[in-house]
């Protein structure tokens, strides 16, 4: 079984989560920030998008931040936005960038110079799970249908995702194959620059399948225009009830993938307590549990030094997988 844990603290967040907890808004006061401004390493309609956003929206609408504004950076796998950030760090106070677990995939691999510890780490905010999923018109309905069609052809059942060969979507899809019992080197992976871009490539026929963010399919999927047929996660997930975990289907793996925000290097050490405090009370409010429940995300909350404990520890984990799957 290849399982990539969430830890204590998301596993108690998430248990919170389920429960039902919610403290009263902030709404009306107790502004901590003037102004975010994001940026955004992928284009529009993915999951940093969607996070990125997302997290505005709470913010601002819950009174925590005054204004935010977003600015999608594309390239180099998540590259360009990082080389900004560090190129630009002096004029960069107001700035956060999002990012999740290919800032770890895509350091081990070499696709860029950087790794996490080149960054101020601010928090590690939400997990999201993985996803399988298919047109609406395809004949493949469940994970035993894609297995049969790839094992008639594997080179001629693409599989597409919004991150590089080797990147999370792509691992995301060679775990599956593996547990399943499948030769995970011979998924034939198309890459896409976004999830966006990847979820264009499926509804238009270019690929069998994709790989992608429980997040980036679930409205698709609500509103009958995909069909989710593998979700990464120990048990369904109430934002699309109906999609069976791929637990369900005889294939043990599981994966959720964080996502979070950093500052410029050299962030002061008060801008970066006030983004932690802003990010810690906006858990407290009706607005973010509105865009979290939306969205089917898993709260993990991992502030500073418990953000780097926490990616360290992934490093070494993805690491290890990625070697064992010929990765690295």
């Amino acid at each position: 079984m290849t399982t990539l844990k969430m830890g204590r603290r998301a596993l108690i967040a998430s248990a919170i989560a389920t429960l039902g907890f919610v403290t009263p808004s902030f709404a009306g006061g107790h502004q901590v920030l003037d102004e975010v401004h994001f940026i955004i390493p992928g284009g529009a309609g993915g999951g940093w998008d969607g996070t990125a956003r997302g997290t505005g929206e709470a913010l601002t609408e819950a009174g925590l931040v005054g204004t935010a504004t977003y600015e999608n950076m594309s390239g180099g796998g998540g590259g360009v936005a990082i080389g900004y950030m560090i190129e630009n760090a002096e004029s960069l106070e107001n700035t956060l960038m999002v990012n999740s677990t290919p800032i770890v995939i895509r350091s081990l691999t070499g696709v860029f110079p950087y790794n996490f510890s080149d960054l101020t780490l601010v928090a590690g905010t939400i997990g999201d799970y993985a996803a399988i999923v298919v047109g609406k018109d395809s004949p493949i309905n469940s994970m035993e249908d894609l297995l049969t069609t790839f094992d008639a052809d594997p080179a001629g059942t693409p599989i597409g995702g919004g991150s590089v060969p080797g990147g999370m979507d792509h691992l995301v899809a060679a775990m599956a194959m593996e547990a399943a019992g499948r030769d995970a080197l011979a998924v034939n992976y198309i890459a896409y620059d976004a999830g966006g871009t990847a979820m264009a490539a499926l509804l238009s026929g270019e690929i069998a399948a994709l790989s992608t963010g429980f997040s980036e399919a679930v409205d698709l999927s609500n509103a009958g225009e995909v069909k989710i047929i593998g979700v990464t996660s120990d048990d369904r997930v109430d934002a699309a009830p109906d999609a069976m975990t791929l637990k369900e289907q005889g294939i043990d793996t599981a994966f959720v993938n964080w996502r979070g925000f950093f500052g410029a290097p050299g962030l002061s050490e008060e801008k970066t307590a006030q983004y932690q405090d802003a990010i810690a009370k906006m858990y407290e409010t009706p607005e973010w549990e509105a865009v979290r429940s939306r969205n089917g995300w898993v709260n993990i909350h991992n502030p500073g030094d418990d953000f780097r404990t926490f990616l360290e520890n992934q490093e070494k984990v993805i690491g290890d997988l990625m070697k064992k799957l010929g990765f690295l």
